[in-house]
């Protein structure tokens, strides 16, 4: 049972910020329906694209707000909160939930003009400030901390998906002003484990957006380098390039990586359910910058065993040897070696599989994150 009091807050406005509709479709669902079933009125302000009616099927209305994410243009942002403050004012919103760095800086900026103090400010990952450890990113680093700490009040919370995030903003994990969320959130009714395919050969699938930041290419080069090794692995990569991100991968290229042996891609796909079904393995080697990655919840749901590296989100989900195997960020070769491991070793892939799945049911799951956003948005709107 929740200590946080239970205020009425029917009928309370939350707003939430983030740039791009396909976002909060894939990864903030959970937040929507945890509101509604609070029994708020709930917008979201996003760029809208192709998931108005998905996100409307919660219940939320969708304000469209022109921002392009990857753009850094200072007047472009300014403008950008300029149009959201007037509509955060015209909602009258007593809660705005501003989700990752764009959506914090834009969202945090308006809040503060148009005068809310209640603000959760959602960090889904240290994106390329996680993943880089050069002056560039530690002076990065240093910038965003300034600038996303002097947009709070003291009525803003913070959330974030893994305890390493925090620390990047100076905030302590333990903190009652800092929750972490079992990353989306999964329902284990909907992806659920099904029978291993037969093996040989070890089929091992990627499911993310084609980016380099992603490891994509030390996937490529893993699988290479296994079955050079004698190792029956093959490799399906299932994602399409991001054209907002500037860390895509060009067509080009993963063209070039399918056309070689045991290596194919296939674009996005809508049934990661399906996907699960052929392989024994999920694998995102990251080279860092995650919150909790969503592919690997869904895998580890469907009983999958996981390879991915150890990084902060990433860790977070998978205990080495116990749900997979963690490797270095940007090692081929400890890669392939944990590949060739797996290929050997069938019997340790189910094993792996059933683990992840209790895994993902001990607080990953949709439910599990409903019922903590349900505690945090009582306790700010009783505050």
């Amino acid at each position: 049972m929740s200590s946080f009091p239970k205020p009425d807050v029917q009928g309370r406005k939350l707003v939430f910020v983030i740039t791009e509709d396909w976002f909060f479709a894939s990864h903030f669902l959970p937040m929507a329906r945890a509101a509604r079933e609070l029994g708020l009125d709930v917008a979201v302000v996003t760029r809208v694209r192709s998931h108005r009616d998905v996100i409307e099927a919660t219940g939320a209305r969708v304000i469209p707000l022109e921002a392009e994410r990857r753009s850094l243009n200072p007047m472009a942002a300014g403008y950008a909160a300029g149009q959201l403050a007037a509509i955060l004012k015209s909602e009258k919103a007593d809660l705005v939930h501003c989700i990752a760095l764009k959506g914090i800086l834009v969202g945090g900026f308006a809040a503060a003009m148009a005068g809310i103090p209640r603000r959760v400010y959602a960090l889904t990952g240290s994106g390329f400030l996680g993943a880089r450890k050069d002056m560039i990113a530690r002076l990065s680093q240093r910038a965003v901390r300034l600038l996303v700490r002097g947009l709070e009040t003291n009525k803003t919370r913070y959330v974030f998906e893994n305890t390493d995030d925090p620390k990047l903003l100076g905030l302590d994990p333990a903190s009652d002003r800092v929750t972490i969320l079992g990353g989306a959130g999964i329902d284990p009714d909907v992806l659920r484990p099904t029978p291993l395919p037969p093996q040989p050969p070890l089929k091992v699938a990627v499911v993310a957006r084609m980016l380099w930041s992603k490891g994509i290419d030390v996937a490529v080069d893993a699988v290479r380098a296994a079955r050079a090794q004698g190792a029956a692995v093959e490799l399906s990569l299932y994602g399409a390039p991001d054209p907002s991100n500037p860390k895509a991968i060009p067509v080009d290229t993963l063209k070039t990586w399918s056309a070689g042996p045991g290596i194919s891609w296939y674009g996005a796909t809508r049934d990661v359910a399906a996907v699960w079904r052929e392989h024994h393995v999920a694998c995102l080697p990251s080279r860092g910058g995650e919150g909790l990655p969503r592919t690997l919840l869904e895998a580890a749901a469907c009983g999958r065993a996981i390879v991915t590296t150890d990084v902060p989100g990433c860790r977070t989900l998978v205990r080495d040897g116990v749900e997979g195997l963690l490797v270095s960020p940007g090692d081929a070769a400890g890669l392939a070696e944990a590949l060739v491991t797996l290929s050997r070793e069938p019997d340790r892939v189910a094993l792996m599989g059933e683990a992840a799945r209790a895994r993902v049911l001990d607080g990953f799951t949709e439910r599990d994150v409903i019922d903590t956003v349900k505690d945090l948005y009582r306790a700010m709107l009783a505050s």
